[in-house]
Protein backbone atom coordinates (compact mmCIF):
# COMPACT_ATOMS: atom_id res chain seq x y z
CA UNK A 1 0.00 0.00 0.00
CA UNK A 2 2.86 2.30 0.76
CA UNK A 3 5.09 1.03 -1.86
CA UNK A 4 8.35 2.16 -0.59
CA UNK A 5 11.56 2.38 -2.61
CA UNK A 6 13.04 -0.49 -1.67
CA UNK A 7 16.05 0.31 -3.65
CA UNK A 8 16.80 3.03 -1.11
CA UNK A 9 15.21 1.26 1.82
CA UNK A 10 17.72 -1.93 1.34
CA UNK A 11 20.73 0.03 0.14
CA UNK A 12 20.47 2.42 3.28
CA UNK A 13 19.72 -0.46 5.97
CA UNK A 14 22.87 -2.46 4.00
CA UNK A 15 25.05 0.73 4.78
CA UNK A 16 23.83 1.05 8.19
CA UNK A 17 25.37 -2.58 8.75
CA UNK A 18 28.46 -1.90 7.18
CA UNK A 19 28.59 1.21 9.42
CA UNK A 20 27.97 -0.80 12.52
CA UNK A 21 30.47 -3.16 11.45
CA UNK A 22 33.20 -1.16 11.15
CA UNK A 23 32.04 0.21 14.42
CA UNK A 24 32.63 -3.17 15.88
CA UNK A 25 35.86 -3.52 14.19
CA UNK A 26 37.30 -0.02 15.69
CA UNK A 27 37.98 -1.31 19.22
CA UNK A 28 39.89 -4.53 18.12
CA UNK A 29 42.95 -2.01 16.63
CA UNK A 30 42.09 0.40 19.44
CA UNK A 31 43.27 -2.53 21.90
CA UNK A 32 46.36 -3.29 19.38
CA UNK A 33 47.29 0.24 19.95
CA UNK A 34 47.31 0.22 23.29
CA UNK A 35 48.87 -3.27 23.64
CA UNK A 36 51.77 -2.26 21.76
CA UNK A 37 52.26 1.60 23.31
CA UNK A 38 55.15 0.12 25.02
CA UNK A 39 57.07 0.30 21.85
CA UNK A 40 56.13 3.47 20.79
CA UNK A 41 53.26 4.75 18.80
CA UNK A 42 51.94 2.28 16.06
CA UNK A 43 51.02 5.06 13.20
CA UNK A 44 49.70 2.39 10.55
CA UNK A 45 47.48 0.61 13.36
CA UNK A 46 46.12 4.68 14.22
CA UNK A 47 45.65 5.15 10.31
CA UNK A 48 43.51 2.38 10.49
CA UNK A 49 42.06 2.83 13.61
CA UNK A 50 40.87 6.47 12.05
CA UNK A 51 39.79 5.43 8.64
CA UNK A 52 37.81 2.75 10.12
CA UNK A 53 36.33 5.81 12.12
CA UNK A 54 35.46 7.81 9.92
CA UNK A 55 34.66 5.26 7.40
CA UNK A 56 32.06 4.12 9.31
CA UNK A 57 30.51 7.47 10.16
CA UNK A 58 30.14 8.47 6.27
CA UNK A 59 28.69 5.22 5.41
CA UNK A 60 26.22 5.72 8.75
CA UNK A 61 25.20 8.48 7.50
CA UNK A 62 24.48 7.88 3.41
CA UNK A 63 22.41 5.07 5.10
CA UNK A 64 20.78 7.44 6.69
CA UNK A 65 20.04 9.86 4.44
CA UNK A 66 18.89 6.98 2.00
CA UNK A 67 16.40 5.83 4.81
CA UNK A 68 15.52 9.45 4.75
CA UNK A 69 14.44 9.29 1.18
CA UNK A 70 12.71 6.57 1.28
CA UNK A 71 10.64 7.10 4.50
CA UNK A 72 9.39 10.96 2.66
CA UNK A 73 8.54 7.94 -0.48
CA UNK A 74 6.31 5.81 2.24
CA UNK A 75 4.66 8.63 3.51
CA UNK A 76 4.29 10.02 -0.06
CA UNK A 77 2.55 6.87 -0.70
CA UNK A 78 0.81 6.36 1.46
CA UNK A 79 -0.79 9.52 1.78
CA UNK A 80 -1.91 9.68 -1.95
CA UNK A 81 -3.71 6.20 -1.35
CA UNK A 82 -5.56 7.55 1.51
CA UNK A 83 -6.22 10.36 -0.19
CA UNK A 84 -7.26 8.22 -3.33
CA UNK A 85 -9.65 6.31 -1.04
CA UNK A 86 -10.67 9.28 1.15
CA UNK A 87 -12.20 11.18 -2.34
CA UNK A 88 -14.22 7.97 -3.38
CA UNK A 89 -15.42 7.22 -0.60
CA UNK A 90 -19.48 7.29 0.26
CA UNK A 91 -21.23 10.12 1.27
CA UNK A 92 -22.41 7.74 4.29
CA UNK A 93 -18.67 7.39 5.43
CA UNK A 94 -18.78 11.29 6.00
CA UNK A 95 -21.64 11.55 7.60
CA UNK A 96 -20.35 9.25 10.24
CA UNK A 97 -16.70 10.14 10.71
CA UNK A 98 -15.66 13.41 11.71
CA UNK A 99 -13.44 15.44 8.48
CA UNK A 100 -10.67 16.22 11.52
CA UNK A 101 -10.18 12.81 12.22
CA UNK A 102 -10.08 11.83 8.90
CA UNK A 103 -7.62 14.37 8.81
CA UNK A 104 -5.44 12.45 11.44
CA UNK A 105 -5.64 9.43 9.67
CA UNK A 106 -3.95 11.29 6.70
CA UNK A 107 -1.20 13.31 8.30
CA UNK A 108 -0.17 11.62 12.17
CA UNK A 109 -0.98 8.19 11.04
CA UNK A 110 1.21 7.83 7.82
CA UNK A 111 3.59 9.57 9.61
CA UNK A 112 4.05 7.36 12.27
CA UNK A 113 4.25 4.29 9.82
CA UNK A 114 6.62 6.24 7.94
CA UNK A 115 8.96 6.62 11.71
CA UNK A 116 8.50 3.02 12.31
CA UNK A 117 9.53 1.91 8.56
CA UNK A 118 12.08 4.12 7.62
CA UNK A 119 13.49 5.18 11.12
CA UNK A 120 12.96 2.20 13.76
CA UNK A 121 12.96 -0.62 12.17
CA UNK A 122 16.29 -0.21 10.62
CA UNK A 123 17.94 0.69 13.72
CA UNK A 124 16.07 -1.47 15.29
CA UNK A 125 17.88 -4.37 13.09
CA UNK A 126 21.62 -2.33 13.04
CA UNK A 127 20.76 -2.20 16.90
CA UNK A 128 20.37 -5.84 17.06
CA UNK A 129 23.52 -6.46 15.14
CA UNK A 130 25.46 -3.97 17.01
CA UNK A 131 24.28 -5.43 20.04
CA UNK A 132 24.89 -9.26 18.96
CA UNK A 133 28.39 -8.57 17.67
CA UNK A 134 29.84 -6.89 20.45
CA UNK A 135 28.79 -9.25 22.52
CA UNK A 136 30.67 -12.38 20.02
CA UNK A 137 33.57 -10.16 20.03
CA UNK A 138 33.40 -9.68 23.72
CA UNK A 139 33.80 -13.69 23.78
CA UNK A 140 36.56 -13.29 21.60
CA UNK A 141 38.22 -10.84 23.85
CA UNK A 142 37.39 -12.67 26.89
CA UNK A 143 34.93 -14.92 27.70
CA UNK A 144 34.76 -14.36 31.10
CA UNK A 145 33.96 -10.80 31.17
CA UNK A 146 31.65 -11.61 28.43
CA UNK A 147 29.55 -14.25 30.38
CA UNK A 148 29.10 -11.95 33.50
CA UNK A 149 27.81 -9.15 30.45
CA UNK A 150 25.73 -12.27 29.03
CA UNK A 151 23.97 -12.33 32.29
CA UNK A 152 23.53 -8.61 33.40
CA UNK A 153 21.88 -7.54 29.96
CA UNK A 154 18.59 -10.23 30.55
CA UNK A 155 18.92 -8.48 34.34
CA UNK A 156 18.35 -5.20 32.50
CA UNK A 157 15.96 -5.85 29.72
CA UNK A 158 13.47 -7.70 32.52
CA UNK A 159 14.15 -4.66 34.65
CA UNK A 160 13.09 -2.52 31.45
CA UNK A 161 9.96 -4.90 30.63
CA UNK A 162 7.11 -2.99 32.53
CA UNK A 163 8.07 0.58 31.58
CA UNK A 164 7.86 -1.06 27.97
CA UNK A 165 4.36 -2.47 28.15
CA UNK A 166 3.22 0.81 30.53
CA UNK A 167 4.43 2.77 27.28
CA UNK A 168 2.83 0.51 24.40
CA UNK A 169 -0.89 0.79 25.94
CA UNK A 170 0.12 5.02 26.50
CA UNK A 171 1.02 5.31 23.34
CA UNK A 172 -1.54 3.94 21.71
CA UNK A 173 -4.42 5.90 23.91
CA UNK A 174 -2.37 8.99 22.57
CA UNK A 175 -2.78 8.15 19.05
CA UNK A 176 -6.43 7.98 19.38
CA UNK A 177 -6.76 10.95 22.16
CA UNK A 178 -4.99 13.16 18.88
CA UNK A 179 -7.36 11.67 16.37
CA UNK A 180 -10.12 12.86 18.46
CA UNK A 181 -9.30 16.02 19.61
CA UNK A 182 -7.98 16.83 15.83
CA UNK A 183 -11.37 16.08 15.19
CA UNK A 184 -12.94 18.34 17.56
CA UNK A 185 -11.12 21.38 16.79
CA UNK A 186 -11.57 20.96 13.41
CA UNK A 187 -15.02 20.87 13.43
CA UNK A 188 -15.07 23.87 15.57
CA UNK A 189 -12.88 25.98 13.79
CA UNK A 190 -14.58 25.46 10.62
CA UNK A 191 -17.78 27.02 12.23
CA UNK A 192 -16.40 29.69 14.09
CA UNK A 193 -19.09 31.46 12.92
CA UNK A 194 -21.51 29.47 14.39
CA UNK A 195 -19.69 29.43 17.41
CA UNK A 196 -19.55 33.01 17.79
CA UNK A 197 -22.87 33.99 16.65
CA UNK A 198 -24.51 31.59 19.32
CA UNK A 199 -22.47 32.63 21.96
CA UNK A 200 -20.98 29.40 22.54
CA UNK A 201 -17.37 30.32 23.22
CA UNK A 202 -17.55 29.18 26.73
CA UNK A 203 -18.76 25.62 26.08
CA UNK A 204 -16.11 25.39 23.06
CA UNK A 205 -13.59 26.46 25.74
CA UNK A 206 -14.40 23.84 27.61
CA UNK A 207 -14.69 21.22 25.22
CA UNK A 208 -11.61 21.97 24.06
CA UNK A 209 -9.64 22.24 27.70
CA UNK A 210 -11.73 18.70 28.64
CA UNK A 211 -9.59 17.41 25.68
CA UNK A 212 -6.71 18.73 25.72
CA UNK A 213 -6.49 17.77 29.52
CA UNK A 214 -7.03 14.49 28.61
CA UNK A 215 -4.37 15.05 25.96
CA UNK A 216 -1.97 16.42 28.88
CA UNK A 217 -2.73 13.59 31.29
CA UNK A 218 -1.61 10.98 28.60
CA UNK A 219 0.94 12.37 27.97
CA UNK A 220 2.32 12.85 31.44
CA UNK A 221 1.76 8.94 31.72
CA UNK A 222 4.33 9.50 28.83
CA UNK A 223 6.41 11.51 31.07
CA UNK A 224 6.71 9.56 33.69
CA UNK A 225 7.24 6.32 31.91
CA UNK A 226 10.21 7.81 30.20
CA UNK A 227 11.31 9.80 33.34
CA UNK A 228 11.98 6.37 34.73
CA UNK A 229 12.84 4.64 31.81
CA UNK A 230 16.29 6.21 30.81
CA UNK A 231 17.52 6.74 34.56
CA UNK A 232 16.25 3.02 35.41
CA UNK A 233 18.58 2.30 31.96
CA UNK A 234 20.85 4.59 32.71
CA UNK A 235 21.31 3.29 36.25
CA UNK A 236 21.39 -0.56 35.05
CA UNK A 237 24.24 0.09 33.03
CA UNK A 238 26.36 2.38 34.98
CA UNK A 239 25.97 -0.55 37.33
CA UNK A 240 26.47 -3.13 34.76
CA UNK A 241 29.85 -0.14 33.92
CA UNK A 242 31.34 -0.25 37.33
CA UNK A 243 30.95 -4.23 37.68
CA UNK A 244 32.96 -5.04 34.83
CA UNK A 245 35.45 -2.27 35.32
CA UNK A 246 35.91 -3.71 38.94
CA UNK A 247 36.60 -7.11 37.09
CA UNK A 248 38.69 -6.56 34.67
CA UNK A 249 40.78 -4.76 36.89
CA UNK A 250 41.04 -7.74 38.88
CA UNK A 251 41.85 -10.04 35.92
CA UNK A 252 44.21 -7.30 34.99
CA UNK A 253 46.01 -7.63 38.12
CA UNK A 254 45.95 -11.54 38.36
CA UNK A 255 48.02 -10.97 34.79
CA UNK A 256 44.52 -12.62 33.00
CA UNK A 257 43.60 -9.78 30.72
CA UNK A 258 45.69 -6.67 29.40
CA UNK A 259 44.75 -3.21 29.32
CA UNK A 260 44.19 -3.18 26.13
CA UNK A 261 41.57 -5.85 26.26
CA UNK A 262 39.84 -4.14 28.50
CA UNK A 263 39.58 -0.91 26.98
CA UNK A 264 38.51 -2.40 23.42
CA UNK A 265 36.02 -4.32 26.23
CA UNK A 266 34.52 -0.83 27.61
CA UNK A 267 34.94 0.56 23.65
CA UNK A 268 32.24 -2.84 23.16
CA UNK A 269 30.40 -1.76 26.07
CA UNK A 270 29.39 1.65 24.94
CA UNK A 271 28.43 0.53 21.82
CA UNK A 272 25.69 -1.75 23.23
CA UNK A 273 24.31 1.32 25.20
CA UNK A 274 22.84 2.81 21.89
CA UNK A 275 21.09 -0.58 20.71
CA UNK A 276 20.14 -1.18 23.90
CA UNK A 277 17.89 2.31 23.98
CA UNK A 278 16.83 1.79 20.74
CA UNK A 279 15.43 -1.99 21.28
CA UNK A 280 13.70 -0.46 24.39
CA UNK A 281 11.79 2.33 22.42
CA UNK A 282 11.04 0.10 19.55
CA UNK A 283 8.44 -1.82 21.34
CA UNK A 284 6.48 1.22 21.69
CA UNK A 285 6.55 2.69 18.79
CA UNK A 286 5.48 -0.44 17.18
CA UNK A 287 2.37 -0.31 19.34
CA UNK A 288 1.77 2.94 18.42
CA UNK A 289 2.00 2.02 14.65
CA UNK A 290 -0.01 -1.05 14.94
CA UNK A 291 -3.04 1.46 16.43
CA UNK A 292 -2.10 3.79 13.14
CA UNK A 293 -1.90 0.85 10.33
CA UNK A 294 -5.29 -0.34 11.93
CA UNK A 295 -6.96 3.00 11.71
CA UNK A 296 -5.48 3.32 7.86
CA UNK A 297 -6.48 0.10 6.95
CA UNK A 298 -10.16 0.79 8.76
CA UNK A 299 -10.11 4.06 5.89
CA UNK A 300 -8.79 1.60 2.99
CA UNK A 301 -11.54 -1.30 3.98
CA UNK A 302 -14.27 1.08 3.35
CA UNK A 303 -15.77 0.47 0.47
CA UNK A 304 -15.65 3.45 -2.30
CA UNK A 305 -17.71 4.67 -4.91
CA UNK A 306 -16.26 3.27 -8.41
CA UNK A 307 -17.22 6.65 -10.61
CA UNK A 308 -16.45 5.06 -13.97
CA UNK A 309 -18.23 0.98 -13.37
CA UNK A 310 -21.43 1.09 -15.37
CA UNK A 311 -22.73 2.13 -19.39
CA UNK A 312 -22.52 6.07 -20.39
CA UNK A 313 -26.06 7.07 -21.15
CA UNK A 314 -27.48 10.43 -22.55
CA UNK A 315 -30.12 11.04 -20.51
CA UNK A 316 -31.75 13.66 -22.47
CA UNK A 317 -35.46 12.82 -23.91
CA UNK A 318 -35.74 10.18 -21.18
CA UNK A 319 -38.52 9.85 -18.42
CA UNK A 320 -36.92 9.97 -14.36
CA UNK A 321 -38.90 7.51 -11.87
CA UNK A 322 -39.21 6.63 -8.65
CA UNK A 323 -41.20 3.40 -7.71
CA UNK A 324 -41.78 2.03 -4.28
CA UNK A 325 -38.55 3.51 -2.81
CA UNK A 326 -37.41 2.58 0.73
CA UNK A 327 -34.48 4.23 2.17
CA UNK A 328 -32.88 5.17 5.34
CA UNK A 329 -29.31 5.30 6.62
CA UNK A 330 -29.62 2.56 9.04
CA UNK A 331 -31.34 -0.42 7.21
CA UNK A 332 -33.44 -0.54 10.17
CA UNK A 333 -34.60 3.09 10.89
CA UNK A 334 -36.52 4.17 7.20
CA UNK A 335 -36.70 7.67 6.59
CA UNK A 336 -38.30 7.28 2.88
CA UNK A 337 -41.64 4.85 2.53
CA UNK A 338 -42.97 3.65 -0.74
CA UNK A 339 -41.56 7.02 -2.47
CA UNK A 340 -43.00 7.10 -5.94
CA UNK A 341 -42.87 9.78 -8.43
CA UNK A 342 -42.45 10.58 -12.33
CA UNK A 343 -40.32 13.15 -13.78
CA UNK A 344 -40.91 13.55 -17.53
CA UNK A 345 -38.82 16.11 -20.11
CA UNK A 346 -38.76 19.39 -19.64
CA UNK A 347 -40.77 19.81 -16.88
CA UNK A 348 -40.46 21.16 -13.32
CA UNK A 349 -41.56 18.93 -10.68
CA UNK A 350 -41.56 20.03 -7.11
CA UNK A 351 -41.30 18.72 -3.33
CA UNK A 352 -43.44 20.30 -0.38
CA UNK A 353 -44.30 19.40 2.88
CA UNK A 354 -43.14 19.91 6.24
CA UNK A 355 -39.88 19.89 7.62
CA UNK A 356 -38.14 17.02 8.65
CA UNK A 357 -40.37 14.86 5.72
CA UNK A 358 -37.50 13.62 3.74
CA UNK A 359 -37.39 15.96 0.64
CA UNK A 360 -33.77 16.61 0.52
CA UNK A 361 -32.76 12.98 1.44
CA UNK A 362 -35.14 11.91 -2.04
CA UNK A 363 -32.40 14.65 -3.95
CA UNK A 364 -29.57 12.75 -2.19
CA UNK A 365 -30.99 9.96 -3.79
CA UNK A 366 -31.03 11.54 -6.63
CA UNK A 367 -27.78 12.37 -6.76
CA UNK A 368 -26.53 8.78 -6.03
CA UNK A 369 -25.07 10.05 -3.00
CA UNK A 370 -26.95 6.87 -0.98
CA UNK A 371 -28.92 3.95 -2.75
CA UNK A 372 -32.26 3.07 -1.99
CA UNK A 373 -32.53 -0.11 0.51
CA UNK A 374 -35.87 -1.07 -2.08
CA UNK A 375 -37.77 0.09 -5.06
CA UNK A 376 -36.57 1.12 -8.39
CA UNK A 377 -34.63 4.29 -9.71
CA UNK A 378 -34.83 4.51 -13.39
CA UNK A 379 -34.08 6.82 -16.12
CA UNK A 380 -35.84 5.98 -19.28
CA UNK A 381 -35.90 1.95 -18.80
CA UNK A 382 -32.54 1.62 -17.47
CA UNK A 383 -32.00 1.17 -13.56
CA UNK A 384 -29.76 4.19 -12.94
CA UNK A 385 -27.06 1.64 -11.17
CA UNK A 386 -26.23 0.52 -14.30
CA UNK A 387 -25.18 4.14 -15.37
CA UNK A 388 -21.75 5.17 -14.48
CA UNK A 389 -21.56 7.67 -11.77
CA UNK A 390 -19.08 10.08 -13.43
CA UNK A 391 -21.74 9.76 -16.63
CA UNK A 392 -24.65 10.55 -14.54
CA UNK A 393 -23.73 13.18 -12.36
CA UNK A 394 -21.87 14.97 -15.17
CA UNK A 395 -25.66 15.16 -16.27
CA UNK A 396 -27.09 17.37 -13.02
CA UNK A 397 -26.76 20.65 -12.02
CA UNK A 398 -27.37 20.99 -8.37
CA UNK A 399 -28.25 24.60 -6.25
CA UNK A 400 -29.07 24.07 -2.65
CA UNK A 401 -29.95 26.43 -0.03
CA UNK A 402 -25.93 26.86 0.69
CA UNK A 403 -24.70 26.22 -2.09
CA UNK A 404 -20.80 25.55 -1.32
CA UNK A 405 -18.00 27.45 -2.39
CA UNK A 406 -14.35 26.12 -2.73
CA UNK A 407 -11.69 28.32 -1.43
CA UNK A 408 -10.13 30.05 -4.50
CA UNK A 409 -10.91 32.46 -7.70
CA UNK A 410 -14.19 33.14 -8.69
CA UNK A 411 -13.00 31.38 -11.80
CA UNK A 412 -12.12 28.23 -10.02
CA UNK A 413 -15.57 27.76 -9.06
CA UNK A 414 -17.28 28.56 -11.89
CA UNK A 415 -15.22 25.97 -14.04
CA UNK A 416 -14.87 23.18 -10.91
CA UNK A 417 -15.13 19.96 -11.69
CA UNK A 418 -15.10 20.48 -15.32
CA UNK A 419 -12.88 19.30 -18.16
CA UNK A 420 -13.05 21.59 -20.94
CA UNK A 421 -11.26 24.53 -21.28
CA UNK A 422 -13.88 28.00 -20.88
CA UNK A 423 -13.02 31.54 -22.20
CA UNK A 424 -13.45 34.57 -19.94
CA UNK A 425 -16.21 35.33 -22.47
CA UNK A 426 -18.14 32.52 -21.89
CA UNK A 427 -17.07 32.71 -18.33
CA UNK A 428 -19.13 36.38 -18.38
CA UNK A 429 -21.80 35.03 -20.37
CA UNK A 430 -23.00 32.21 -17.59
CA UNK A 431 -22.38 35.32 -15.09
CA UNK A 432 -24.49 37.78 -16.73
CA UNK A 433 -27.61 34.35 -16.98
CA UNK A 434 -27.21 34.35 -13.29
CA UNK A 435 -27.22 38.40 -12.96
CA UNK A 436 -23.85 38.26 -11.38
CA UNK A 437 -21.73 40.03 -14.05
CA UNK A 438 -22.25 43.30 -12.13
CA UNK A 439 -20.92 42.32 -8.69
CA UNK A 440 -18.30 40.17 -10.42
CA UNK A 441 -17.10 43.38 -12.85
CA UNK A 442 -16.74 45.56 -9.58
CA UNK A 443 -14.66 43.91 -7.91
CA UNK A 444 -10.77 44.76 -8.01
CA UNK A 445 -9.80 41.19 -9.74
CA UNK A 446 -13.01 40.79 -11.75
CA UNK A 447 -12.75 36.52 -12.26
CA UNK A 448 -9.60 36.42 -10.32
CA UNK A 449 -11.35 37.45 -7.32
CA UNK A 450 -10.43 35.20 -4.09
CA UNK A 451 -13.62 34.05 -2.61
CA UNK A 452 -11.94 33.03 0.90
CA UNK A 453 -12.36 29.69 2.52
CA UNK A 454 -16.24 28.81 1.63
CA UNK A 455 -16.68 32.04 -0.08
CA UNK A 456 -16.40 34.03 3.38
CA UNK A 457 -15.41 36.90 1.29
CA UNK A 458 -19.14 37.19 -0.60
CA UNK A 459 -22.76 37.42 0.25
CA UNK A 460 -25.16 34.59 0.72
CA UNK A 461 -27.00 36.09 -2.67
CA UNK A 462 -23.53 36.08 -4.53
CA UNK A 463 -22.59 32.57 -3.49
CA UNK A 464 -26.06 31.96 -4.84
CA UNK A 465 -25.61 33.08 -8.31
CA UNK A 466 -22.33 31.80 -8.67
CA UNK A 467 -23.63 28.40 -8.41
CA UNK A 468 -26.39 29.14 -10.18
CA UNK A 469 -23.61 30.82 -13.05
CA UNK A 470 -21.89 27.66 -12.34
CA UNK A 471 -24.86 25.15 -13.08
CA UNK A 472 -25.24 26.86 -16.26
CA UNK A 473 -21.95 26.48 -17.50
CA UNK A 474 -22.76 22.57 -16.88
CA UNK A 475 -25.61 22.86 -18.78
CA UNK A 476 -27.22 19.78 -17.07
CA UNK A 477 -29.75 17.69 -18.22
CA UNK A 478 -31.65 17.29 -14.92
CA UNK A 479 -31.27 20.31 -12.63
CA UNK A 480 -32.18 19.68 -8.80
CA UNK A 481 -32.80 23.37 -6.47
CA UNK A 482 -33.52 22.47 -2.89
CA UNK A 483 -34.56 25.78 -1.17
CA UNK A 484 -32.17 27.57 -3.27
CA UNK A 485 -33.72 31.14 -2.14
CA UNK A 486 -34.84 30.39 1.35
CA UNK A 487 -32.13 32.08 3.72
CA UNK A 488 -31.80 35.20 1.01
CA UNK A 489 -33.27 38.87 1.64
CA UNK A 490 -36.14 40.11 -0.76
CA UNK A 491 -33.60 42.21 -3.36
CA UNK A 492 -31.32 38.97 -3.42
CA UNK A 493 -34.19 36.50 -3.57
CA UNK A 494 -35.73 38.23 -6.42
CA UNK A 495 -32.36 38.52 -8.40
CA UNK A 496 -31.58 34.38 -8.04
CA UNK A 497 -35.37 33.64 -8.28
CA UNK A 498 -34.87 35.43 -11.54
CA UNK A 499 -31.58 33.44 -12.51
CA UNK A 500 -33.14 29.95 -11.42
CA UNK A 501 -36.27 30.60 -13.66
CA UNK A 502 -33.40 30.87 -17.02
CA UNK A 503 -31.68 28.03 -16.17
CA UNK A 504 -34.95 26.20 -15.25
CA UNK A 505 -35.88 26.30 -18.96
CA UNK A 506 -35.52 23.33 -21.31
CA UNK A 507 -34.17 20.73 -18.85
CA UNK A 508 -35.93 18.12 -16.57
CA UNK A 509 -36.32 20.36 -12.95
CA UNK A 510 -37.04 18.40 -9.31
CA UNK A 511 -37.36 21.76 -6.68
CA UNK A 512 -37.70 21.38 -3.19
CA UNK A 513 -40.13 24.36 -2.69
CA UNK A 514 -39.75 27.60 -0.96
CA UNK A 515 -41.65 30.00 -3.25
CA UNK A 516 -45.24 30.07 -3.59
CA UNK A 517 -44.77 30.77 -7.63
CA UNK A 518 -42.72 27.88 -7.92
CA UNK A 519 -45.25 25.35 -6.39
CA UNK A 520 -47.71 27.55 -8.79
CA UNK A 521 -46.06 26.57 -11.89
CA UNK A 522 -44.81 23.41 -11.28
CA UNK A 523 -46.43 20.52 -13.65
CA UNK A 524 -46.88 18.62 -10.47
CA UNK A 525 -46.21 18.12 -6.85
CA UNK A 526 -45.36 15.64 -4.55
CA UNK A 527 -46.45 16.65 -1.14
CA UNK A 528 -44.27 14.95 1.12
CA UNK A 529 -45.01 14.28 5.17
CA UNK A 530 -43.36 11.72 7.26
CA UNK A 531 -41.05 9.91 4.62
CA UNK A 532 -44.24 9.59 2.51
CA UNK A 533 -45.98 10.74 -0.29
CA UNK A 534 -49.48 11.73 1.08
CA UNK A 535 -50.82 13.29 -2.21
CA UNK A 536 -49.28 14.55 -5.66
CA UNK A 537 -50.92 16.73 -8.57
CA UNK A 538 -51.06 20.04 -9.68
CA UNK A 539 -51.61 23.30 -7.49
CA UNK A 540 -54.88 23.66 -8.08
CA UNK A 541 -55.74 19.65 -7.62
CA UNK A 542 -53.85 19.84 -4.56
CA UNK A 543 -55.83 22.94 -3.51
CA UNK A 544 -58.77 20.57 -4.28
CA UNK A 545 -57.76 17.50 -2.26
CA UNK A 546 -54.98 17.88 0.30
CA UNK A 547 -55.77 19.88 3.11
CA UNK A 548 -52.56 20.17 4.76
CA UNK A 549 -51.25 21.74 1.19
CA UNK A 550 -53.97 24.32 1.25
CA UNK A 551 -53.18 25.22 4.31
CA UNK A 552 -49.61 25.80 3.18
CA UNK A 553 -51.11 27.62 0.61
CA UNK A 554 -53.26 30.08 2.40
CA UNK A 555 -50.26 31.01 4.81
CA UNK A 556 -47.92 31.42 1.66
CA UNK A 557 -44.99 29.33 3.18
CA UNK A 558 -43.73 25.94 2.56
CA UNK A 559 -41.39 24.89 4.57
CA UNK A 560 -38.95 21.99 4.10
Amino acid sequence: MAHPQWRYLGTGLILGIVGVVGNLVTPVFASQIISTFKDGLNKQLITVALALFIGAAIVTSVGNFLLGVAGEQIVQNLRKTLWDKLVVLKVKYFDEVKSGEMISRLVNDTSQVKNLVANSFPNFITGIIQLLGAVILMFIVDWHMALLILIAIPLAAATMAIPMIWGCKIGRATQDGIAEFSGQSTDTLSEIRLVKSSGSEKQELERGHHQITHLFKLGRREAIIDGVSQPLMTMVMMGVFMIIIAFGAYRISQGDMTTGKLIAFMMYLFQMLPPVATIATFATTLAKTQGATERIGDILDEAGEDLQAGDIIDVTGKILSMKHVTFGYKDDEPILYDISFEAKPNTVIAFAGPSGGGKSTILGLLERFYMPNAGEFKIGDINVDQISLASWRNQIGFVSQDSPIMAGSIRDNLTYGLVATYTDNQLWEVLALAYAKTFVSEMKDGLDTEVGERGVKISGGQRQRLAIARAFLRDPKILMLDEATASLDSESESMVQHALEKLMQNRTTLVIAHRLSTIVTADNIYFIEQGTVTGSGTHQELLKSHALYAKYVSEQVVTS
